[in-house]
C-alpha cells in the first residue's frame, strides 16, 4: 500500500537559517501522524511545504502519490488544511462559510446539502448552521474549520496546531470530535503540536527538533525507550543537591520547573537511599513513570519548554512565518 504521505530529504531555507533540515518519514493511509516539539523547531514549515503553500529548497515530498511541486493542484484537491490561525469569515454564516469553501473546491452542488449537513453534525454545530461566525467561541470556530477542512473528501487532513489557544476542556472536546473521524471518514490525518497530551492521541510521533527529526515512533514506544523513571526533589540549594547527586549516586540533575530533576531506574526503590545518603535535607520528592516531556529531553537534551525559550527560536520562528 503507498504512503499517504512520502518525504525524503526535504529542505527549506530562509537565508542562512536552515529552518528544515533535510527529514524524512512516511505516513501510512488511515493513520493519525504527529509532528511534536516546540515552536520554531520546523513544524509548521513542514506543513507548509506539504501543502504546497511554499517550495522546498531541496528534497522530495508526495502527499496522496502526487508531488508536492509538480502537481500542485493535485495534492490540493485530496488536502484538507486547519491552520493555526483563523481563517474564516466572520460576517458570514457557518453554512456561507462551508458553502464557499465547497465552492473554491468545485464539490457537485448536488452533494453539498447533505455533505455539509454530515460535516457540520459531526462537529456539533448544525444547530448553529445559520449564526454568523463572529459570534462564536474560540472552540466553535476551530471546531467549524475541521469540518471546513473535510467538507470536500480530502484523503489526507493537516492539522497545524489545532488546539492552540484553547483550555484545557474544550481541547479535549475537540480531539473527540477529530478521534471520531477514523470511524466515520477514510482519511488520515496528519498533525503539529507542542502539547504532549495532545502527542498522546496520535498513531505515532515525529520529535522535532532544530528542523531536524530526531526520532519516529508510537507515544507508547518512546516512553518505553527511555526505561528510567523520573525523579523531582526539593531542597535548600539546587547548586549544592546536583553536586551530590553527582559525587554520591554517579547521577546527572538539572532544575527544571523549578526542581532538581533526574532519571533513575526504579525510582521508588531509590528515594529511600536517597533520603539515607544525599547529605541534606530533602523539602519534597516526586516519582512518575516516563512522560512524553522525559521522551523529549532524553532525545533533545532539553524539556520542549526550555527549547521554545532557546535563543535561536525566535529567529527560526520569525523567518517561518516570514514565508
Amino acid at each position: 500500500m503507498n504512503a499517504a504521505v512520502a518525504v525524503h530529504g526535504l529542505r527549506k531555507t530562509y537565508g542562512d537559517v536552515e529552518a528544515v533540515k533535510g527529514v524524512d518519514f512516511e505516513v501510512a493511509p488511515g493513520e493519525v501522524f504527529g509532528f511534536l516539539g516546540p515552536n520554531g523547531a520546523g513544524k509548521t514549515t513542514t506543513i507548509s511545504m506539504l501543502c504546497t503553500l511554499i517550495n522546498p529548497t531541496g528534497g522530495t515530498a508526495e502527499v496522496g502519490g502526487h508531488d508536492v511541486v509538480k502537481e500542485r493542484d493535485e495534492v490540493r484537491r485530496n488536502i484538507g488544511l486547519v491552520f493555526q490561525d483563523p481563517t474564516l469569515d466572520g460576517y458570514l454564516t457557518a453554512e456561507q462559510n462551508l458553502r464557499f469553501h465547497a465552492e473554491l473546491y468545485g464539490v457537485p452542488k448536488e452533494a453539498v446539502p447533505d455533505r455539509l449537513r454530515q460535516v457540520l453534525e459531526m462537529v456539533a454545530l448544525w444547530d448553529r448552521k445559520d449564526s454568523k461566525v463572529m459570534t462564536f467561541s474560540g472552540g466553535m470556530k476551530r471546531r467549524l474549520e475541521i469540518a471546513r477542512g473535510l467538507l470536500h473528501s480530502p484523503r489526507v487532513l493537516f492539522l497545524d496546531e489545532p488546539t492552540v489557544g484553547l483550555d484545557p476542556q474544550t481541547r479535549s472536546a475537540i480531539w473527540g470530535y477529530i478521534n471520531r473521524l477514523r470511524h466515520t471518514e477514510d482519511i488520515t490525518i496528519f498533525m503539529t503540536t507542542h502539547y504532549m497530551d495532545e502527542a498522546e492521541y496520535c498513531d505515532r510521533i515525529a520529535i522535532i527538533d532544530h528542523g531536524e527529526i530526531v526520532v519516529i515512533d508510537s507515544p507508547e514506544a518512546l516512553k518505553a525507550s527511555v526505561g528510567e523513571d523520573r525523579v523531582q526533589i526539593q531542597t535548600g540549594d539546587d547548586e549544592t543537591t546536583i553536586k551530590l547527586l553527582k559525587e554520591r549516586f554517579d547521577i546527572d540533575a538539572a532544575v527544571r520547573e523549578g526542581q532538581v530533576t533526574f532519571a533513575v531506574a526504579s525510582g521508588e526503590q531509590f528515594v529511600p537511599r536517597l533520603f539515607a545518603d544525599l547529605g541534606m535535607p530533602i523539602r519534597s520528592v516526586s516519582v512518575s513513570r516516563p512522560s512524553l516531556d522525559d521522551v523529549f529531553m532524553s532525545y533533545t537534551g532539553s524539556t520542549i519548554r526550555d527549547a521554545e525559550s532557546g535563543p535561536g527560536n525566535q529567529w527560526m520562528r520569525a523567518m517561518a512565518r516570514g514565508r
